[in-house]
């Protein structure tokens, strides 16, 4: 079967290094299976192994970036990724799958379930809501980013509050205004790691004005 053959060929890499195995290591291997079938590249994603995981969700990525796939195939990913999402548990496999995987199929779609995902207890969900909006930003298409944004304005997660201030950054470089006008209204409120993120690539006037001249208080 092809998903062991990929488990094999990931332990024969592991050997190969001492600790923590390269994540461009995983990536490669991913990009040789991305013809996998999802059913496979589900069971790689149901493994205590975060590499294995790690490798599963690089696959999705890998098919839904493919331009001559199907209509029923890119569901059948989104829906691999979605419907399997409590062993996508960090933040660093959302982000490697969320834009394109989540993303690309919902942008001609109702986005709705970004919204109910925003609300959920799960953090990796809620930062999924958010990151899949990148291939939205891609496109030009900022609103869902900043809508979003403002439900997880005040989330209590770290993992999250980065999120919220990466992506409204990424969407403002595509409308400098309309990040303008979320910070004025929520910089003295949302949490300050979000803060910083936000405002990372603004100037040191505009980012000052934000971060130190603004009354902050804790969410």
């Amino acid at each position: 079967m092809i998903g062991k053959a990929f488990a094999n060929n990931l332990e024969k890499i592991r050997e190969d290094y001492f600790g923590e195995l390269p994540k461009k290591e995983i990536f490669s291997l991913a990009k040789l299976y991305r013809d996998m079938a999802v059913t496979e590249v589900v069971k790689l994603l149901k493994n205590e192994s975060f590499d294995y995981r790690l490798g599963a969700v690089s696959i999705l990525d890998f098919k839904a970036r493919t331009e001559n796939i199907s209509t029923q195939e890119r569901e059948e990913i989104f829906r691999a990724y979605i419907d399997n999402h409590n062993w996508i548990d960090n933040w660093g496999l959302v982000d490697r799958a969320a834009p394109h995987v989540v993303g690309r199929y919902l942008y001609d779609k109702d986005r709705a379930l970004l919204y109910d995902l925003a609300k959920s207890r799960n953090p990796m969900e809620r930062r999924t809501a958010i990151v899949s909006t990148y291939y939205f930003i891609l496109k030009n298409d900022i609103e869902d980013t900043f809508k979003i944004a403002e439900i997880l304005v005040r989330d209590s997660d770290d993992y999250v509050q980065k999120a919220v201030g990466s992506w409204v950054r990424e969407a403002g470089k595509r409308n400098d205004e309309r990040l303008r006008a979320f910070l004025d209204q929520y910089a003295k409120t949302m949490p300050r790691l979000s803060l910083r993120y936000a405002t990372r690539k603004l100037d040191k006037k505009k980012s000052g004005f934000y971060l130190n001249h603004k009354m902050h208080k804790a969410p």
